[in-house]
């Protein structure tokens, strides 16, 4: 496939910042606002797991669009409807988290359209060679978004006090969607090929010998971590700080390490060290976790988390550029490229809605502090299963990248 223009990955590169700056902003305190207005464990865990359901549903369906027709109005329906849910949010106000399923499914709906849309662009206009660095670059925007929009945010709310300052963060992510919006106009239209076929995920994944079976597993032990832990971990912050500046300062010092993490992962980090770079990533990611079995409290969750920004480049880069490689290996993969994306998305979703289901079914049962920790250490070990299965072939590509 031929490289895009320098410039239309640059471009790609603002609106994935400029979409995870808005989410970051308004994103990092919406569970946090949720749970001011009820607090319980097992609707914040059912909220994420309807946004996990209409994820998978998403990709799955608007597979068609993106493939047969405009998939740059798909990235802007999915930006378009993030701003939507956020307007929606500022309508329920304190009524929001009556409301848990819509507004999952609403917000799901917008993360699936535009990630699938976005990922496919990526694969466009990046190759296996430079993936790895595209990746760092990525790494980088986000570790940046995460830095100015929790701080900025958690300290607008601290300031302001109650619900106007949720306001203001809320309408100032609707602001930064609207500039991401108007920036993929620039994107160039991206030519369509091929009929969807609906069923090739599963078919991929029967076909004897096929090469997506262990990258499917993997992906789905690194969804059975980052589906709880994306949502938890905040929370327990603002449990244990129980103010909003904190969680913003948190995160404010976890995405500058991982800022720094990302750079170096970025420059030094190549294929040749995927394998033990993932089994090192996957046994420190645990490691971390350790600490919060003495003690939750601010200073042990920012060990874990300050932990994790440090090592999780080590076990990301390589499972994000090992299923994107595998698209780009034959032509008649490339020409599947979107239902490639989606099975990789179902294979991360089914992680993500198993360990939702067990955050669920172990809470609903005991809430207490030991059972929330025991749990973490249980689905922090899920990336270990990710090197596991994948360990043959990570040593493979080796072997091909020391030729």
């Amino acid at each position: 496939m031929k490289r895009a223009p320098q410039s239309q990955a640059v471009l790609l590169l603002a609106v994935n910042g400029l979409y995870l700056l808005a989410s970051a902003l308004a994103g990092t305190f919406l569970n946090v606002y949720l749970w001011k207005s009820r607090q319980d464990y097992v609707m914040i865990g059912w909220f994420a797991l309807s946004q996990q359901v209409a994820v998978g549903l998403s990709f799955w369906l608007a597979g068609k669009w993106v493939k047969e027709h405009n998939k740059m109005n798909a990235l802007r329906l999915g930006i378009a409807v993030s701003g939507f849910f956020y307007l929606l949010v500022l309508w329920l106000g304190g009524r929001a988290s009556s409301y848990i399923w819509p507004l999952g499914l609403t917000l799901g709906l917008s993360i699936g359209v535009f990630w699938l849309a976005y990922n496919i662009i990526y694969f466009e206009i990046t190759e296996a060679d430079n993936r790895d660095f595209f990746n760092g670059w990525i790494g980088l925007l986000g570790s940046l978004a995460g830095i100015i929009g929790p701080f900025l945010s958690g300290w607008m709310i601290s300031r302001m006090q109650g619900e106007r300052g949720y306001r203001v963060v809320f309408m100032l992510s609707l602001g930064i969607y609207a500039v991401a919006a108007v920036l993929s106009f620039f994107l160039k239209k991206r030519k369509s090929e091929g009929e969807y076929l609906w069923l090739e995920p599963w078919r991929e994944l029967r076909r004897s010998g096929s090469r997506w079976r262990p990258v499917a597993a993997a992906l789905f032990f690194q969804g059975l971590r980052g589906g709880v832990f994306a949502f938890l971990i905040d929370l327990l912050v603002y449990i244990a700080a129980q103010t909003e500046s904190k969680l913003g300062q948190f995160a404010l010092i976890t995405s500058a390490v991982s800022l720094i993490s990302y750079f170096a992962a970025g420059k030094w980090f190549k294929p040749r060290y995927r394998s033990a770079g993932m089994l090192a990533g996957g046994i420190l990611l645990l490691a971390v976790i350790v600490p919060l079995v003495w003690k939750v409290s601010y200073g042990t969750l920012l060990v874990m988390g300050i932990g994790t920004a440090l090592f999780m480049p080590l076990y990301m880069l390589p499972m994000t550029s090992i299923s994107f490689d595998l698209m780009g290996e034959s032509a008649e993969s490339v020409s599947k490229r979107v239902e490639l994306v989606v099975l990789r998305e179902l294979s991360l979703m089914s992680g993500r809605m198993l360990g939702m289901f067990a955050f669920i079914g172990v809470l609903s049962v005991n809430s207490s502090q030991l059972a929330i920790i025991v749990l973490l250490l249980v689905l922090g070990a899920a990336p270990l299963g990710s090197w596991v299965v994948l360990r043959r072939k990570l040593h493979r590509s080796r072997a091909g990248n020391m030729q």
